[in-house]
């Protein structure tokens, strides 16, 4: 189980570098976003909480997330506030711009290598048996679907796998599901796409 976790994290190392690497050598300028938000700020409102994007290169970002969240695997289930931290590769905004549809605010698809912590000192409930104050992380992938509409309404919905290992209880792995609907607080590009 411990070599599925480290050949997991390898291949997701040599995915993202692979990546970087590509998009630095492209005949654009390294930090030049085409289609992509160079910042992104939103309040959640489903599951109370606030978000942060940096757009780093053509169709990649980081992600940080704090608010309400659910963990779920073999042991149990633990719900309270979470740390989710992604880094996203948007594929198809070539495709959306295409058949003229809306890119601005980071309204595309994504794959993401995802990371979350499960905090103890604010957990709301948990069925999973060890001490109080044991805490969660989420170590996996999923796949994402991000829109934001002309008002600033966004809504992110993602779903993935990973190994969840457990500070203070049993490790093991399961699913992960987010979704989130909000307002994003920063200024977004033009809704009219954008050509090279």
């Amino acid at each position: 189980m411990k070599n599925g976790v480290l050949f997991s994290m390898f291949a997701l190392f040599v995915f993202t570098h692979s990546t970087v690497v590509a998009q630095i050598e492209q005949k654009t300028k390294t930090f030049e976003l085409i289609n992509l938000e160079r910042h992104q700020f939103k309040f959640d409102l489903f599951s109370p909480g606030f978000s942060y994007e940096l757009g780093l290169f053509k169709n990649q970002s980081v992600s940080t997330n704090l608010g309400l969240g659910m963990a779920t695997y073999q042991e149990g289930w633990n719900y309270g506030l979470a740390l989710n931290t992604r880094y996203r590769y948007y594929h198809n905004f070539e495709r959306r711009i295409g058949m003229d549809k809306n890119v601005s605010g980071n309204s595309g698809n994504y794959i993401a290598a995802a990371q979350a912590i499960y905090f103890s000192q604010l957990r709301i409930d948990t069925n999973i048996k060890g001490p109080s104050d044991f805490n969660l992380g989420f170590y996996g992938i999923v796949y994402g679907i991000q829109r934001t509409y002309p008002k600033g309404f966004n809504f992110n919905a993602e779903f993935g796998a990973g190994y969840y290992r457990g500070d203070g209880v049993p490790s093991g792995y399961g699913p992960l599901f987010g979704f989130t609907f909000g307002w994003v607080a920063t200024k977004r590009k033009s809704r009219k796409p954008t050509f090279d």
